[in-house]
């Protein structure tokens, strides 16, 4: 009998621990699932702060390459020039704003057709110095030429002479606007005949400053005087801009002298003068003119 209630004893024993270990395991797994539930949602909460944190960075990059594209630098760049469309040339012509339209085509393809108010001034005449029909730097100056491609090269050449307004709008063989023909734009250009006596006599004038001083005295009628066997020299009657240099003439050379002088030659001398231009005539039809006493000359449009 009490072996039998060893027995007894011994089997509830056994279903106590027994029933002890399961309660213990699923209290134990309980917990392992709740903390995995809330790594999980701290994950989650990770997971969409990182989200929140990416979409910001794509407004940020957003803004960034908007202000990149809006933004355009206030001035030009010292060497540089700007290309515009003949559209946009169109309208500034329109404007009162002092500005010049520059062709540097060659003089024939001028001639044969230009935009009316057009200067010429030739991509090949265009070096290091400053184009006397260009004085002021910060002049809004717009160039064009045949198709594009000598505009850019004279644009190119006066930026770096220290030119700040140059807009350079292509070739005249895609404008659409108003073409004219001839040598002078708009009939306002001034050109120079000379008369030794009452004989017009054919010249090619110097492209400076002096010579467009000069233009603006016209008419001039001068009373010249025989000088060393080899010029005539006579008083314009007032001071003008020069630029002397040791010259040595030939017989054709005008020149300027002191400033207020005009001197041509039928020979040859070497002193510092100021060239103005040349006369087209042989050595033996300048002497003719010159050398047989004091003479008038008169210089005209």
């Amino acid at each position: 009998m009490r072996v039998e209630m060893k027995r007894v004893l011994v089997v509830l024993l056994c279903l106590m621990l027994v029933l002890t270990g399961c309660k213990g395991g699923a209290a134990n797994e309980e917990k392992t699932g709740a903390e995995g539930s809330a790594s999980g949602a701290e994950g989650s909460v990770s997971g969409t702060e990182s989200s929140t944190v990416s979409t910001d960075s794509s407004a940020t990059n957003s803004e960034s390459s908007i202000s990149e594209q809006s933004s355009e630098p206030s001035t030009v760049q010292p060497g540089t020039y700007t290309q515009i469309s003949q559209d946009v040339a169109m309208e500034m012509m329109a404007r009162d704003d002092g500005h010049v339209v520059v062709d540097v085509r060659r003089q024939d393809e001028y001639e044969a057709g230009h935009i009316p108010g057009a200067i010429l001034i030739p991509n090949e005449s265009i070096g290091t110095e400053q184009p006397v029909e260009l004085p002021d730097l910060d002049q809004v100056i717009l160039i064009y030429c045949r198709s594009g491609n000598r505009s850019k090269q004279a644009a190119q050449k006066l930026a770096d002479m220290g030119y700040t307004n140059i807009y350079e709008f292509g070739g005249i063989n895609t404008w659409t606007g108003e073409i004219v023909t001839g040598s002078e734009p708009d009939g306002e250009e001034k050109v120079m005949k000379l008369y030794i006596g009452d004989v017009e006599v054919p010249v090619t004038w110097e492209e400076n400053a002096s010579v467009e001083a000069l233009k603006e005295l016209l008419p001039l009628s001068i009373q010249m005087s025989m000088y060393g066997g080899f010029e005539q020299v006579g008083p314009i009657g007032e001071s003008i801009v020069r630029d002397d240099s040791q010259t040595v003439t030939d017989f054709g050379d005008i020149v300027l002298y002191s400033g207020n002088q005009i001197v041509i030659f039928y020979g040859s001398n070497s002193w510092a003068y100021t060239r103005l231009g040349h006369v087209d005539l042989s050595q033996e039809e300048m002497a003719e003119l010159l050398s047989n006493g004091d003479v008038v000359i008169r210089i005209e449009e």
